[in-house]
């Protein structure tokens, strides 16, 4: 069976190691990034530059984005050099940003009317996820869409799962990002505690991690921390928009979050203190600080 033409836009921190698999898979694959220099890897291996997102779809059935933010992803999308206007009907475009789900909404009505189809397809798993094809990817809108485009995100992730119509996607990950907001803080916290007891961090890692209070961010971004590797797996600044996107559509089911609200100002804390283009895991750094200056 032949395989469907891809176009890629964004090759951040996730998006280029995630084209990437999928050239290694066979895909043919045009990409677009705002800076060609972000894509170098992905053209010595086979991949075509396009100048626009326009241009990048043009001849794709199936086209990924994996972008910052939900400004950006509307100007790529439906901005006059967008997605959208050089779309070929029947294509489904699959959107990797973790963004509004009102404007997956909006870009599901915009594609309808090109006769295209558009998932909203968030992931989580990190950096290392993106490297190793185990993401889990939530995904909403057309379920005819979704399951034409499943054998290519199983090259992706290891972790499936279609939540209903358009939007519902970004509701699934909204709710694992207000998840990890408060088991990150919980993280720091137990490691700065474990730390000022003298207590050997790795081996505080290995059994906690293997109990109930295991969890991703302790066992993949703990070592990270006591090695002091702040490099981004996951951007803080990101994070922050995460929250704020939660907590605005928290508004529409009239829930008070107040652990996200919380964790916002943790995370607000690390941004202050210029550590919005490190990795989560500095709020390590951040939660040493706070408590030195108390002492």
């Amino acid at each position: 069976m032949k395989k469907p033409t891809l176009a890629w836009i964004g090759t951040g921190v996730m998006g280029e190691p995630m084209a990437r698999r999928l050239l290694s898979e066979g895909y043919s694959l045009t990409v677009h990034t705002r800076t060609v220099e972000k894509a170098t890897r992905l053209l010595k291996n086979g991949a075509i530059w396009a100048d626009s997102p326009a241009q990048a779809v043009r001849k794709a059935s199936v086209i990924f984005s994996m972008l910052g933010y939900p400004e950006d992803l509307e100007k790529v999308m439906l901005g006059p050099h967008g997605v959208i206007a050089g779309i070929n009907s029947g294509a489904v475009v699959v959107d990797m940003t973790t963004s509004s789900p009102e404007l997956a909404i909006r870009m599901t009505s915009e594609f309808k009317s090109k006769n295209s189809s558009c998932l909203d397809a968030p992931v989580s798993g990190g950096d290392v996820g993106a490297k190793n094809g185990t993401l889990a990817i939530m995904c909403g809108g057309q379920q005819v869409a979704y399951q034409q485009v499943l054998p290519v995100l199983e090259c992706l992730g290891t972790t499936i799962d279609w939540f209903g119509p358009a939007g519902s996607g970004q509701r699934a990950k909204l709710a694992n990002q207000i998840l990890i907001a408060s088991s990150m803080v919980g993280t720091v916290e137990s490691l700065l505690y474990a730390e000022r007891a003298n207590l050997d961090l790795m081996q505080v890692i290995r059994i906690l991690g293997k109990g109930a209070a295991g969890c991703w961010s302790l066992n993949q971004l703990g070592p990270r921390m006591i090695r002091e590797d702040w490099e981004p797996g996951f951007y803080v600044k990101h994070f922050l928009k995460d929250m704020a996107i939660a907590l605005e559509d928290a508004k529409r089911f009239d829930l008070n979050l107040q652990g996200v609200e919380l964790a916002q100002r943790f995370y607000n804390s690390a941004k202050k203190k210029g550590f919005e283009n490190e990795g989560t895991q500095v709020l390590l750094k951040v939660l040493r600080e706070m408590n030195a200056s108390t002492r």
